[in-house]
């Protein structure tokens, strides 16, 4: 709990220190390909794994991450986020010792039980763990306290990614490949970051409010807090339809995500080479960044609704216009649409818990959030899955690389179509569905101090002291998100003038 004096402000870039570590599950490809020829060095040799079987650390993250969110959100609500952050970092940074141990003993099923499940749960606890202490400290923006700390996860890989290059080329013998050797030390990395953010985290008193900020009639009071179980939120027509539009969402982003390098070099053959596109990769997790802050802090002032039909509408004209763009030959207009694309993608992950919120109530939105997550496993699976057999399909057919992604934008545009008619048809939870939990339910108030006095200490000045340690934290994990912006940029510019 909280002392008086506390800055909030100290609780985003703990947020971030977890999320930013946690966000290199969208880099792990970086190890593929020097994993593919541990025992050959320079090429693939016979007992050296396949790429395909490797690439099954995505399906397990996805699944994990939304299965044990789902499954530990109520133990996260009743514990506190601070133990579950720390039980975080022990899986997520254990996960790539185990890994390390696997890739040394060179066995594959220890990579997918160390970083796939283990991690993976990692994942799912360290993605949840600050959303509702976020929430419950800025009831004033909650768009933006989310948008800050699910940004994170987007930029995990910018940091990640060229970090394992360089720790792999040091490692790098002509015995071994460097990987397992990388493995061990960004585990211990990762552990230290999660650890120190997870100590760092505080809850506000309960009922606690900003100065000088007056809450909605009914949502918060000194005496008590209206909100939705979450045992009881799951059996709404609302949490559905929510489940449906954060699926749908998330489907077609994933989709465009993982086939955006091939279909830059298949579209413009000639025109843009590998390297090149690894750079647009890039840039669309830079853009996948700045959407996550950027919308989530539009839907404080729109609202959370609006926000989202902005997202199917205009994703809809823009899915469209994709195989305009390629038959125009103008690599800016198909770069440019893409990164909006990128944003509404990320938009959509930060809005989803301020969303929650407001629907449900702020007491059990992490427990709630953690069962939505759900419908990012599933859209893991669906869109790839979906995307690259319909891309085969049309291939098959005879139909040119060039051309076999009309196709595949069309039925995306159908998701989204689907997406925008079950956010329309979301409307407030009836009040038969709230109850009213008093200040001594969860989380507990401190014993010395009533809710009320905690709030009007809470409410003073804040040292000059913390402002200062503010400052440091917002330091600690801004130098490696510039870090990883710098080597995107660096990427991207091989695109500039082609």
């Amino acid at each position: 709990m909280a002392a008086p004096g506390y800055n909030r402000w100290l609780v985003p870039p703990a947020a971030l220190a977890i999320h930013l570590s946690i966000g290199m599950a969208y880099g792990f490809s970086v190890f593929w390909l020097p994993l593919s020829r541990a025992i050959g060095i320079t090429e693939s040799a016979p007992g050296d794994w396949r790429i395909s079987t490797l690439g099954w650390m995505f399906t397990l993250f996805f699944v994990m991450l939304g299965s044990s969110a789902a499954a530990f959100g109520p133990w996260l609500e009743r514990e506190g986020p601070r133990k579950a952050g720390v039980v975080a970092a022990c899986c997520w940074g254990g996960g790539f010792f185990i890994s390390a141990l696997g890739i040394w003993l060179h066995e594959v099923w220890l990579l997918w039980f160390g970083s796939g499940v283990i991690g993976g749960c990692g994942l799912g606890l360290g993605y949840i763990s600050p959303v509702s202490t976020l929430i419950k400290w800025f009831p004033d923006r909650r768009g933006m306290a989310t948008g800050l700390a699910i940004m994170g996860f987007g930029g995990g890989a910018m940091i990640g990614t060229p970090l394992a290059d360089l720790l792999m080329r040091y490692f790098q013998t002509p015995a071994s490949v460097g990987v397992w050797e990388t493995f061990a030390v960004m585990g211990a990395l990762y552990f230290a970051a999660m650890m120190a953010g997870a100590l760092a985290y505080r809850l506000p008193p309960p009922a606690w409010t900003p100065a000088g900020w007056t809450p909605p009639p009914g949502e918060v009071t000194s005496e008590a807090v209206r909100a939705v179980p979450a045992s009881a939120a799951w059996t709404t027509r609302q949490f559905w339809l929510l489940w449906a539009v954060l699926c749908l969402n998330v489907s077609a982003g994933i989709g465009v995500l993982g086939m955006a390098s091939p279909m830059l070099q298949e579209v413009f053959e000639g025109r843009v080479s590998a390297s090149a596109a690894a750079g647009f990769a890039g840039l669309l997790s830079l853009f996948n960044i700045v959407g996550r802050i950027a919308w989530a802090s539009l839907s404080d002032r729109i609202g959370r609704k609006p926000t989202y039909t902005v997202f199917f509408a205009l994703g809809m004209l823009l899915y469209a216009s994709v195989p305009f763009a390629g038959r125009t030959g103008s690599l800016a207009i198909f770069v440019a649409i893409f990164c909006l694309i990128l944003t509404m993608y990320g938009g959509g992950f930060a809005t989803i818990p301020a969303y929650l919120a407001d629907l449900f109530g702020v007491t059990f939105v992490g427990a709630i959030h953690g069962r939505i997550l759900t419908a990012w496993s599933t859209a893991g699976i669906l869109g790839p899955v979906l995307v690259n057999y319909i891309r085969e399909f049309q291939i098959g057919r005879g139909v040119a690389p060039a051309d076999a992604y009309t196709f595949t934008m069309w039925v995306l545009v159908g998701f989204l179509a689907v997406g925008l008619l079950c956010n329309l048809a979301v409307r407030p939870v009836p009040d038969d569905r709230f109850v009213t939990v008093a200040p001594s339910g969860p989380p507990a108030p401190p014993p010395a101090a009533p809710a009320r006095v905690a709030i009007a200490a809470m409410g003073g000045s804040t040292p000059a002291s913390h402002w200062g340690l503010v400052t440091a934290a917002w330091i600690a994990v801004g130098l490696p998100l510039s870090w990883g912006v710098y080597n995107t940029l660096a990427l991207v510019g091989q695109i500039v003038g082609r």
